[in-house]
């Protein structure tokens, strides 16, 4: 692969005549912006703030909202003229955020397909904030490489006017009203209110995004709008549908970490704007739009949560992204990058993935980003849209260190269909194999929120959960993609959780530096479900249902030594509702199996498990 061995400058100028000092201009070496000593004294970058005009009113006062913004650039875009790429973040939390208390999220305790006791809402943000300084993140890192830095904040929070609306179309707009700003295209103003016209003058009409969760998902979101001026945006473990945030297959399914949280707990979270108009919004928005909307009695995906879905808004999309997210982050959990990384390849936008073992956040690094940026900002032939669509970082290595890949999932990784073998003793361990089973009967679990998912996958022998275990692995498998599983069962009930793992067994609470997590994955789904996520009925109890649903998006090399367990249980106390204990879910065997996605197929993981049938080309 063709890299730069040279260093190459942009804008190169000369002495003038009268001798004045060359002007100060970015640098570019093996295609990456360097840091430039006239760009990198903070004391000499001006800062400043304005307000930006949008196309919309949220609040209902009548007049156009508009959008608190703050920039930071190098003297030089105003003594010497230089225009400049912009890297723009935007975000709902700069002014402060509200209450995470439990007393403040939904009651899990909740018999499901009932309507949940009432939520106590926290209280009221207190704005905070400075002017002319929304933030400083991400200044160190880009204004002394040639960029210029500018943060908003997002509608109805900090001095930004309008309504939060978690995911609303107004959450698109906003960020798209700041790139046309920052093009020309629109109005910028000293106050926000009146005020006199401020005019971007130093911006090269090229901007980037980025930032992290939230603020990951913004840079997604202005993007479905197709707004020019937009050239390239890296996500960082984003949102990319507050659907598949609060629910999952119908179910009402909580963001680790967060028992509890549903979207209207997020919207109280992030409020942090004009004080006059917080009744409004709360009135409109929260008690309204959200409480009609969100369903928190059968966790349908309906029109309230496709219109906060972005990947129904992907077509407009025409800026590069480089996609980061972690395989183990179960706030957000990885289908939220993978299902819009799928959507770019087929559309054909420039796109890569970078992907770690850790939990939620970790930007790509530096060199990654400088690079990404670089081309699509400062216009710099580095050759990256010719790099490896796949950065995944291995087990064993630092966040900084990925291996690259062809492409995500691995190009030779195929689905291997995975049987289930009863079970010997009462609430041991049943057999996960590649050998088609006939005859294995059905196995009945009873649902006990009272143990975590870990406690039940440890645990050599428990009636709340059904374990299905593969031989001893004598090498590694590379698990790569989607797992899918499709099972057929029966309740005692109209209604029942189902919570499904994959995990890494013996379970080692003192992993080495192979095993990083003993959870390979997880998926959770509601049984009422079956047919559509749009619509749920009730169980005949006794009556058997299949449903077949995706897993969470991996990709894992399980060390020689460990087995490959598969984990049905019901409620999952870290994500479900915790419904009164008792129920039971009865598994038929024969009609459930696992389809994991194994680098090498099913020769691979038959050579790993030692159980291939060597015979097996002799026989007609």
């Amino acid at each position: 692969m063709q890299r730069f061995a040279t260093t190459t400058l942009l804008f190169i100028s000369f002495f003038s005549v009268s001798g004045a000092a060359e002007p100060v201009v970015p640098v570019f070496k093996d295609g990456e912006a360097q840091i430039v000593d006239g760009f990198k004294d903070p004391d000499f970058w001006l800062r400043h703030d304005l307000w930006v005009e949008t196309e919309f009113d949220s609040d209902g006062d009548g007049k156009l909202d508009r959008m608190h913004v703050s920039v930071t650039r190098p003297r030089q875009t105003d003594t010497e003229g230089l225009k400049l790429p912009v890297i723009y973040v935007s975000s709902p939390y700069f002014a402060g955020t509200g209450s995470t208390a439990a007393e403040h999220f939904w009651d899990p305790k909740q018999e499901l397909g009932t309507e949940p006791p009432e939520r106590i809402h926290g209280p009221e943000v207190v704005r905070r904030g400075k002017r002319p300084i929304i933030s400083r993140s991400h200044l160190k890192e880009w204004v002394p490489r040639g960029y210029i830095v500018v943060h908003s904040s997002s509608p109805g929070t900090g001095l930004s006017q309008g309504c939060p609306t978690v995911g609303g179309d107004n959450e698109s707009l906003a960020p798209k009203a700041v790139i046309d700003w920052l093009c020309g295209r629109a109005k910028g103003f000293t106050e926000p209110t009146g005020g006199e016209p401020v005019k971007a003058f130093w911006s090269s009409g090229k901007v980037g995004m980025t930032g992290t969760s939230y603020n990951g998902t913004i840079p997604l979101a202005a993007a479905t709008t197709g707004v020019d001026g937009l050239e390239a945006i890296i996500p960082i473990a984003p949102n990319t549908s507050y659907y598949h945030y609060y629910r999952s297959n119908g179910l009402i399914r909580h963001p680790g970490g967060f028992i509890g949280e549903d979207i209207d707990a997020l919207y109280d979270f992030i409020h942090s704007g004009d004080e006059s108009k917080r009744d409004f919004c709360n009135c409109n928005v929260r008690d309204k739009e959200m409480a009609e909307g969100f369903d928190r009695v059968n966790g349908d995906y309906n029109d309230f949560w496709a219109g906060r879905d972005y990947l129904n808004d992907i077509e407009p999309l025409k800026a590069a992204v480089l996609m980061a997210h972690a395989f183990n982050d179960w706030n957000v959990v990885p289908e939220h990058s993978v299902r819009i990384y799928e959507a770019l390849k087929k559309k054909g936008v420039p796109a890569q993935a970078f992907f770690h073992q850790g939990g939620h956040g970790g930007p790509p690094p530096m060199k990654m980003m400088n690079r990404w940026f670089t081309r699509y900002l400062h216009g710099i032939e580095n050759d990256v849209e010719n790099d490896p669509r796949s950065w995944i970082v291995r087990e064993d290595k630092e966040r900084t260190n990925p291996t690259a890949y062809p492409e995500y999932p691995h190009p030779e990784s195929t689905a291997v269909k995975l049987h289930l073998g009863k079970t010997e003793s009462s609430g041991g361990h049943g057999e996960l194999t590649t050998r088609g089973l006939t005859n294995q009967g059905q196995e009945t679990l009873t649902d006990n929120y009272s143990f975590s998912g870990a406690t039940l996958a440890k645990a050599e022998s428990t009636n709340h959960r059904l374990m299905f275990v593969t031989p001893t692995l004598k090498q590694p498998v590379h698990i790569s993609g989607t797992p899918k599983i499709n099972i057929r069962l029966a309740c005692d009930k109209p209604a029942a959780n189902l919570s499904v793992w994959l995990v890494s067994l013996p379970w080692n609470e003192n992993r080495n530096a192979k095993i990083t997590d003993n959870i390979i994955t997880r998926g959770w789904a509601d049984p009422q479900n079956y047919r559509s996520i749009r619509e749920s009925e009730p169980l005949v109890p006794g009556k058997f249902y299949e449903l077949t649903f995706d897993l969470q998006p991996d990709d894992q090399v399980i060390p020689e030594g460990q087995q490959i367990g598969l984990m049905i249980f019901s409620s999952d106390r870290e994500f479900t509702l915790h419904p009164e204990p008792g129920t039971q879910l009865t598994v038929d065997l024969d009609a459930t199996s696992l389809a994991l996605p194994i680098v090498g197929g099913k020769v691979k993981l038959e050579d790993a498990l030692q159980t291939k049938n060597r015979q097996g080309k002799k026989k007609k």
